[in-house]
């Protein structure tokens, strides 16, 4: 992994911050990964769960819509745990294509551990911080994240992507 001391590939020259973003990202989803693993589940149904802990008896949909993961993805994280006996999958009273989503006992049980990781990887991630440094870092993660998305109401730049 790249440490500020190394040198930056030459192609990231003009996207630093990108850069130390996408490492961010990795080794963040990397600590989170492997306490997950320790309470068997896979990155993002977690997310999944947080959401159902919220409010249980939501449609795969919903759902979708709630993590920001394409369907695919969502589908098969929802088989998984449903295999791992977390949740059931079953058609919608008012419309049996829709697929509701539910929480088993043995999912409801997952929200404390859960609440754990989550206080877990927060304190390592603010550890070096101070509050400020970390609510400024939550405001400027948020902005750049509804400016990517186009969710600030603005297309992404798209600028100078082409391929050769």
């Amino acid at each position: 992994m790249t440490t500020p001391a190394d040198p930056l590939p030459s192609t990231v020259s003009d996207g630093r911050l990108s850069y130390a973003l996408f490492q961010l990202a990795r080794a963040h989803r990397g600590y989170a990964a492997a306490m997950l693993r320790d309470m068997n589940l896979h990155p993002g149904q977690e997310l999944l769960l947080m959401h159902l802990f919220d409010r249980e008896g939501q449609t795969q949909s919903e759902l979708l819509e709630a993590v920001g993961l394409d369907h695919s993805t969502v589908s098969k994280s929802l088989r998984r745990m449903q295999e791992a006996g977390l949740l059931t999958r079953e058609p919608a009273q008012h419309d049996r294509r829709a697929m509701v989503v539910k929480l088993t006992d043995k999912g409801r049980d997952m929200k404390e551990p859960i609440a754990a990781m989550w206080k877990t990887l927060e304190e390592a991630s603010v550890h070096n911080l101070s509050k400020a440094q970390a609510e400024t870092f939550i405001t400027l993660a948020q902005l750049i994240t509804k400016t990517v998305t186009g969710r600030d109401g603005e297309a992404p730049a798209t600028s100078g992507l082409s391929a050769p």
